[in-house]
């Protein structure tokens, strides 16, 4: 007798009321199901937290970028600044909004990025005249950007020392 034939007869001889699966069998199921998921949980946080601290590190670099090549161009006498400025730009909206060179606009950032941790664009700012650990901007120029996050990466390290 051919085998799948043989077990296409066991199935057919089985009454219709009791093919599926048992009570036991689909508690048993959802209690592993369970446990899978609430051990894939904390992997999931950590690899959400990662890629924003990922993104907040490339933010962090392209603003900076865009801060070092204003000051480049200011340097090289591109356009005129404030004395009192060092040459850095007076604030993060000039980047954007760029400034005139022989009639051209020279624009040095697309737009202000989001900050993943607190999930606005009000960035911590340093200006040359502040003090290296100061957390308020004294409004001269810009210098360096920071998040205001008071959270600590994986690395340990709190976001605002980034």
């Amino acid at each position: 007798m051919n085998l799948g034939r043989s077990i296409a007869m066991r199935a057919s001889s089985i009454p219709a009321g009791e093919r599926g699966l048992t009570l036991a069998e689909l508690i048993v199921t959802i209690s592993i199901l369970t446990i899978l998921m609430s051990a894939s949980l904390p992997l999931v946080r950590f690899q959400v937290k990662r890629e924003k601290e990922r993104e907040l590190r490339a933010d962090l670099w392209t603003m900076r970028n865009a801060i070092d090549k204003y000051k480049d161009a200011a340097d090289r006498g591109a356009f005129q600044t404030k004395v009192e400025s060092q040459n850095y730009p007076p604030d993060l909206q000039t980047l954007v909004d760029g400034v005139d060179v022989q009639g051209k606009k020279l624009r040095f950032l697309r737009k202000i990025p989001i900050d993943p941790m607190t999930k606005n664009a009000d960035w911590g700012l340093r200006s040359m005249q502040d003090d290296p650990d100061s957390d308020s901007w004294g409004g001269q120029s810009v210098f360096d950007v920071y998040s205001k996050s008071q959270g600590t990466g994986l690395d340990g390290t709190k976001y605002d020392t980034w």
